[in-house]
């Protein structure tokens, strides 16, 4: 038995060399959308292909990201990474500090959009055939009934399908465009779904950044003379 509420990373973590899952749980499986998005080979390339399109953008919003935390930290007198109460009311009293995350935030939204509006359709394009996937998935293993993680508190690692929807994802869907036509607009549940996205990509980074941490070697101590 695992917790399922970290289900979603684990699956998305492992994707690359995931097996496919044992059989369902007595006709029940448990999937993860989001997570299936992020594992599939489709978005991974489509997201290579945006990053290496967008790369001076993508460098020039992180400079200006930069630029924003920096001004925020003249406020946060305690060090502690947020705004209290005290220190936000102190931040929105200065007018000119106001006027300039105003700038900075424009800005941001700005080097975003062309950014975010191609990730969206990437995983647009890659949700619209998440349904064909798990209607393959489901004819094959037979299942009778599909819940997501957050209706599920334990199960039985065979009962979770997510990898299997991926295996079938790759194989309906193995590449997208990463450009969206000009005249199109992605629809909100897109949009809801990128999001989802993002917070499950931004998990995984923030894993391996803590992993990688906890591998770098003590430094040695210095020898007193």
């Amino acid at each position: 038995m695992k917790l399922l509420l970290c289900a979603g990373t684990a699956i998305a973590l492992s994707a690359a060399m995931a097996t496919p899952a044992l059989a369902q749980v007595n006709g029940i499986g448990i999937t993860n959308p989001p997570a299936a998005i992020v594992g599939s080979r489709a978005l991974a390339d489509a997201y290579g292909r945006i990053n290496a399109t967008y790369v001076t953008q993508i460098t020039q919003l992180q400079q200006t990201q930069q630029q924003r935390a920096q001004l925020m930290q003249q406020f946060d007198t305690d060090r502690d990474g947020q705004l209290s109460e005290a220190e936000t009311a102190a931040a929105q009293a200065n007018t000119a500090l106001v006027q300039q995350l105003q700038t900075l935030n424009q800005t941001i939204s700005e080097q975003e959009q062309p950014i975010s509006l191609a990730q969206i359709y990437v995983v647009e394009q890659i949700a619209m055939q998440y349904g064909a996937a798990l209607q393959q998935v489901i004819t094959q293993k037979n299942v009778q009934m599909i819940l997501s993680p957050q209706a599920v508190t334990y199960a039985p690692d065979e009962a979770v399908l997510t990898d299997d929807v991926i295996a079938a994802l790759d194989q309906l869907l193995p590449t997208v465009s990463p450009t969206p036509p000009a005249d199109w607009r992605p629809q909100q549940q897109s949009y809801e779904v990128w999001q989802n996205v993002q917070e499950i990509i931004a998990t995984i980074q923030a894993m391996r950044q803590a992993q990688a941490a906890q591998e770098q070697p003590a430094a040695p101590a210095v020898q007193g003379r």
